[in-house]
C-alpha cells in the first residue's frame, strides 16, 4: 500500500516538473523580474535633477499598446533630442495588462536617456494588470513637483471599476490641492481617460470640474486614452485639454513650463 501511495506522490510531482513552464508564464502573475516601483524611483531622480529649476522641458506620449516598433522609434526620436528633461506616458502601456507586456514595455522605456514616469490606462487594468502595475510602477494617484509645479497624475479609468471605486478619487485631489502648497504656484493635471470619454466616472464630470478651479495656477490637462492629438475646451471656460497621440500615429507633445506660463509642441517622428 505505501509503495502504491508512494508511486502516486511522485507522479504528481513528476507531473508539476513537467508542468513547471506553464505555471511559471502564466500570463496574469505578477511575479516580475527587473525593476519594480518605477516611478518612485524615477520621481526622485526627476526631483534631484529638476526641483530647483524655474524652467522644464517635458515630453509626453501614450497609449503604446502593442505597437512596440514604433515605441521603440519614438524612445529613439526622443534620445535624438538634447532639449528635453523628462517624459510621461499617459497610460495604456499595454494591450491587455499581461505581465509580459509590462515588461516588455519597461524594457523599452528604459532605453530612455531621461526619467519617466507612467500612469496607467485602461487596457493596463484587464486580468490582473492593475496588480501588475501597482507591483511594477507604483501607487496608481500620485504627484511630485518641479519648477514650482505640481504635476498630479490622476487614475480616471472609472470604467474599470464599474464605477464602484472612488474614481477620481476627490479625497486625493483635496490632499493635493494644499500639501506641499509652499513649494508649487502652477499644477499641472495628467489623466488617461478625459471627462466625457468612455471611461470618465460622467456621473461626476462636473464636480470634477469644481476641484480643478481649486488647484493653484492650474496650467491645463493632458490626457491619452483616444488615440488623437486634440486640444479641447471641454468646459467651455479656457482651461485646455491637450490629448497625446498614440504610439501607432508616431507623434507626441513636449511642453515648457515655465514661471509665467507655458509653450507646447507636436513633434512627428
Amino acid at each position: 500500500m505505501k509503495i502504491l501511495q508512494y508511486l502516486s506522490v511522485g507522479l504528481v510531482l513528476l507531473a508539476c516538473v513537467s508542468c513547471g513552464d506553464v505555471f511559471d508564464s502564466h500570463p496574469y502573475d505578477v511575479n516580475f523580474k527587473g525593476e519594480r516601483n518605477i516611478n518612485a524611483h524615477q520621481i526622485a531622480e526627476i526631483e534631484r535633477q529638476f526641483g530647483d529649476r524655474d524652467t522644464v522641458r517635458v515630453a509626453f506620449i501614450s497609449d503604446t499598446h502593442c505597437w512596440y516598433q514604433e515605441t521603440k522609434d519614438e524612445v529613439k526620436a526622443l534620445n535624438e533630442r538634447q532639449d528635453i528633461d523628462f517624459v510621461v506616458h499617459c497610460g495604456d502601456l499595454t494591450d491587455t495588462g499581461t505581465s509580459k507586456e509590462y515588461e516588455w514595455i519597461r524594457d523599452i522605456l528604459s532605453d530612455l536617456r531621461y526619467p519617466y514616469v507612467a500612469l496607467i490606462g485602461n487596457h493596463d487594468f484587464l486580468g490582473t494588470g492593475n496588480q501588475a502595475y501597482m507591483t511594477m510602477f507604483g501607487e496608481m494617484d500620485f504627484s511630485f513637483i518641479v519648477a514650482r509645479t505640481k504635476f498630479v497624475c490622476l487614475n480616471t479609468n472609472a470604467t474599470e471599476y464599474d464605477y464602484l471605486a472612488a474614481v477620481p478619487n476627490f479625497d486625493f485631489l483635496e490632499e493635493e490641492m494644499v500639501e506641499d502648497s509652499a513649494d508649487f504656484d502652477h499644477t499641472l493635471m495628467i489623466m488617461h481617460a478625459p471627462p466625457y470619454s468612455d471611461q470618465f466616472n460622467n456621473n461626476v464630470v462636473k464636480a470634477f470640474h469644481g476641484y480643478l478651479n481649486e488647484f493653484p495656477g492650474l496650467m491645463c490637462c493632458i490626457y491619452g486614452h483616444n488615440h488623437t492629438d486634440k486640444v479641447l475646451d471641454i468646459y467651455g471656460d479656457g482651461l485646455l485639454f491637450y490629448g497625446i497621440d498614440c504610439a501607432e500615429h508616431r507623434n507626441f507633445r513636449i511642453f515648457t513650463i515655465k514661471p509665467d506660463g507655458y509653450e507646447e509642441e507636436q513633434v512627428y517622428y
